[in-house]
């Protein structure tokens, strides 16, 4: 749910987004040859996975039914350990020829992938231990995999409406098996409780588990339990229902409300969040214009009901838990009938009673089933609430300039706008980047100079050509934050063009020492060193980047043939046939 890095990105879905790609490659530089040294030693960490904590148990003492209800809840079981439930399968993505298999060995998950030799993309196969599970399986589910202190989501999920497994949204036509996709604590927020803060190094490295506790726990609501229970049941917690509309709804939006664009204020993030406070002061939400309603989305059933009659009738007489119990999912044969009772429960008149008594699914007529555009396979109940619901068409494609608009009227100042913005151009909307660099711009000027808007302004300048004020802002933005990925290898790539190669090869070092994931600034730092003699170190790097990136077409051809960006470059022998 975090917004793109400013750098040309992988294709990747909304749940794990500030995927790094190095947008510019490195132009062609000659140079004479020079000693340095670089280290190759990556970094180790611990196995072991604790086992998840069940602080819940407590509440059951005095909240029993409530609890057991809330157990057998979609919610209450996002997440978990793997091997528990495993969902078993597989399938063969033609467009990669990619055979994937999930399956039990030892007691342990585990996953698959392999692609054979007689396959014009290459020979391909390796495995990965799964550790957890996302999702409740009520939609789907994936599984999460580590390597070293690095934690990744596997590129393929399973969709409970088609009993199937499939490729991870965006991925459908992918021609290889994609990169790895970080494992993000802002995302991690929504499916687990107890998440774990992020090493400084990436935003997908931890200490130890990701996550200490299974599930959407009690404290996502209620808050810290430690008063609560101090005082036997009588101290202070949070109650949702005791709240006003806006921090009710906060408890609730912060895991349903997704935007196109979503800007983190200053030093905070989604995963700082806590029931009790407003959600717009941790972010803010934009929407394009020209879809302010939602009703696509996954997760913009928040602000499709914001333009539903419904909510604007009732105002805040009418929330989320209006409709929906939190701690109970009612069975699929009770539905119906549960749901149709909340509707009557504001529209009461006799007539109401026995209007079209033939179809007693309200919501059958007027909050329909969508099509979903951002998570393949799977529909969404239409939150428009809409008198005659109209046929939803697909959303425009990028043909014209589009405004962003704050979700819910959430204040947002030219920094939030600049961000929006700049996301937006990532997806190619014409006017965004000139847009994004204006507000910015000004905000900068008004003394917004946090770490990502200094970075994506500084992105925005070098693409525009003015590099020695993108230089300076990378600098700056690198003072605030040493381990900046996109920092680093975007100053990288101005150094490297300027000929400053021993001042892009200590950028470019750092990243890759930090995360191990980053393919192709790696590959820029194997080709500088190729290309100055060090081709032990070169080849040491792409071995190293290919154990978690087997399948990237262009490293799969640094390594076999010594081509990158156009340019060849001999590795030593020791490379042939490892591809």
């Amino acid at each position: 749910m975090n917004s793109d890095e400013p750098q040309t990105r992988i294709s990747h879905p909304r749940h794990f987004v500030w995927i790094v790609g190095l947008a510019l490659v490195l132009l062609a530089i000659t140079l004479s040859a020079f000693s340095t040294m670089h280290s190759q030693q990556l970094l180790a960490a611990e196995q072991a996975t604790s086992p998840l904590q069940e602080p819940d148990k407590v509440c059951a003492s005095c909240h029993r039914a409530i609890y057991e209800s809330y157990e057998q809840s979609s919610m209450a079981r996002g997440s978990g350990i793997a091997s528990a439930n495993l969902i078993e399968g597989g399938f063969r993505h033609a467009p990669s020829e990619i055979d994937y298999r999930v399956f039990a060995r030892g007691g342990a998950a585990w996953m698959s992938y392999s692609r054979p030799a007689s396959s014009d993309k290459g020979e391909l196969h390796g495995e990965e231990q799964l550790l957890f599970y996302i999702g409740s399986g009520h939609r789907g589910r994936t599984y999460l995999y580590r390597s070293g202190r690095q934690w990744f989501e596997l590129p393929i999920n399973y969709y409970t409406g088609r009993q199937t497994w499939a490729m991870a949204p965006a991925y459908d036509d992918a021609q290889h098996m994609p990169a790895p996709l970080p494992v993000d604590p802002n995302c991690l927020h929504c499916h687990t409780s107890l998440t774990q803060p992020t090493l400084a190094t990436a935003r997908n490295s931890y200490a130890t588990v990701p996550f200490q506790q299974g599930g959407v726990g009690c404290g996502a609501c209620h808050g810290d339990p430690a008063a609560h229970l101090a005082q036997h049941g009588h101290g202070a917690i949070v109650n949702p229902a005791k709240l006003d509309a806006t921090r009710l709804d906060s408890v609730c939006v912060q895991c349903h409300l997704e935007g196109d664009a979503v800007v983190y204020r200053p030093d905070r993030s989604l995963s700082q969040f806590k029931p009790g406070d407003n959600l717009s002061d941790y972010a803010v939400y934009f929407v394009r214009a020209s879809q302010q309603t939602g009703g696509a989305r996954a997760t913009s059933q928040f602000e499709a009901l914001l333009h539903s009659a419904c909510k604007r009738a009732a105002g805040d007489a009418l929330t989320c838990t209006t409709c929906h119990d939190p701690h109970y999912d009612p069975p699929r044969e009770a539905r119906v009938a549960y749901f149709r009772a909340r509707c009557l429960s504001c529209h009461n008149t006799p007539a109401m009673a026995t209007h079209h008594a033939e179809q007693p699914s309200c919501a059958a007529c007027h909050m329909p089933s969508r099509k979903t555009i951002d998570i393949s396979h799977e529909q969404v109940t239409d939150h428009d609430i809409e008198r005659l619901p109209a046929k939803r068409v697909e959303r425009p494609t990028a043909t014209g300039r589009e405004d962003m608009v704050p979700v819910a009227g959430f204040a947002a100042s030219d920094r939030d706008y600049g961000l929006a913005y700049a996301q937006l151009a990532t997806h190619g909307f014409p006017g965004a980047a000139d847009e994004a660099r204006r507000r910015l711009t000004a905000a900068i000027a008004n003394g917004a100079n946090d770490e990502e808007t200094e970075v994506r302004l500084a992105y925005l300048d070098q693409l525009a050509g003015h590099n020695d004020i993108a230089r300076s802002l990378y600098a700056s933005a690198l003072q605030q934050n040493p381990h900046g990925a996109a920092a680093l290898a975007n100053l990288a790539v101005l150094d490297a063009s300027n000929r400053h190669v021993q001042e892009a090869i200590r950028l470019l070092e750092r990243l890759v020492m930090d995360d191990r994931s980053q393919t192709v600034p790696g590959m820029n730092l194997a080709w500088i060193d190729c290309t100055t003699g060090r081709t032990h170190d070169a080849l040491a790097v792409l071995l190293a980047l290919k154990h978690l990136n087997p399948d990237d077409p262009q490293l799969r051809e640094f390594l076999g043939h010594g081509n990158y960006a156009g340019q060849h470059c001999t590795l030593p022998n020791e490379a042939s046939g490892k591809n």
